[in-house]
């Protein structure tokens, strides 16, 4: 393993676009702060993870609660990212992933789901007949909003043009784990998922889904990878309202632009092609700045209030939330 450094930048993505074309100003600093106090809390709870610390204006490596102002650089351990093969067609070839292997990134999304927001994949899967409702332990096909009685554990490709839903069973298969890690994998994704909700309790959020990344380290010994806890990483609610990334995706779903995508994404599912977005008609516009200046506050105010850092010159949480609603009566009267 190396070490390494995130330089956690203010531009976003949604859609698997790629970069759009709004920056969100301190949005960068706001992850880094985030997620490394959800690591901090993580090692304490004897999760292990490639977390080293955060780098300071002078240049030191220390602990979050150290530095006086928001930096947006987190000092890491490296771990390899082995991709798997792409054929011609839309297939993959994960034969380089065997029992034996080490220092590797887990080539998944692993996600866990608390309740089902509106936007969650869930109904879009439920709707296409991918999964049914008793797969989510419900005796009823489930309406927006409503709670899990016990986390649902799902779990996507991470390494391929576009991210799939896969079962546990091809998980395991594909990654070359073993029963005993497939059941680790769960249970480090459960303490996870209860540490981000205690965390995100503190700013009254709560922690609707989120997803980690996991990767062997030299001795075949799960960690827990990327960052952990973010905005981007999760989608919280503040009194049912969206506190994430998740404001940006509503936003751009009512465009003529996520109509081009959504297209293109299903022309390239019939004729085997993997660069969809050559065939995207139109490009994503940029954000209403008024809405833009309130997701860019929601990041600051919720790592304020989660982490009690208060490293961000930003109204309270309570109030940028308020300002969001406000935003919305007045976009659905006009």
């Amino acid at each position: 393993m190396g070490i390494g450094r995130f330089h956690f930048s203010d531009r976003y993505s949604v859609f698997d676009w790629g970069e759009m074309p709004d920056h969100l100003l301190n949005k960068g600093a706001a992850l880094c702060i985030m997620g490394a106090y959800c690591f901090e809390k993580a090692e304490e709870k004897g999760i292990k993870t490639h977390y080293r610390g955060v780098v300071g204006k002078d240049g030191k490596v220390v602990r979050v609660d150290e530095v006086h102002e928001p930096t947006s650089i987190m000092e890491i351990n490296l771990v390899r990212v082995i991709r798997p093969k792409k054929s011609r067609q839309i297939r993959y070839d994960y034969s380089v992933f065997t029992h034996d292997l080490v220092n590797f990134l887990i080539p998944m999304e692993i996600m866990y789901r608390n309740s089902l927001p509106e936007g969650s994949s869930i109904f879009r899967r439920l709707k296409d007949g991918l999964i049914i409702y008793e797969d989510l332990g419900f005796n009823h096909y489930p309406n927006p909003g409503e709670k899990l009685e016990k986390p649902f554990f799902d779990v996507s490709t991470k390494l391929e043009e576009r991210d799939r839903y896969l079962t546990w069973s091809e998980a395991q298969k594909i990654a070359s784990l073993t029963d005993e890690e497939v059941e680790e994998i769960k249970d480090k994704l459960s303490h996870t998922n209860n540490l981000i909700s205690e965390i995100a309790a503190r700013g009254k959020l709560q922690n609707d889904d989120g997803k980690i990344e996991l990767a062997f380290d030299g001795n075949r010994k799960l960690i827990v990878v990327d960052v952990i806890g973010t905005l981007d990483e999760c989608r919280f609610t503040y009194e049912g309202l969206h506190v994430s990334k998740e404001i940006a995706r509503q936003y751009y779903r009512k465009t003529d632009w996520y109509k081009d995508i959504e297209k293109a994404k299903r022309i390239a599912d019939i004729k085997g092609i993997t660069d969809w977005k050559s065939l995207c008609s139109s490009q994503p516009s940029k954000l209403d700045p008024i809405l833009k200046k309130i997701i860019c506050d929601m990041y600051l105010a919720a790592t304020n209030e989660c982490t009690g850092l208060n490293l961000f010159d930003v109204s309270s949480l309570a109030n940028t939330v308020k300002e969001y609603r406000s935003y919305l009566s007045e976009k659905n009267a006009s």
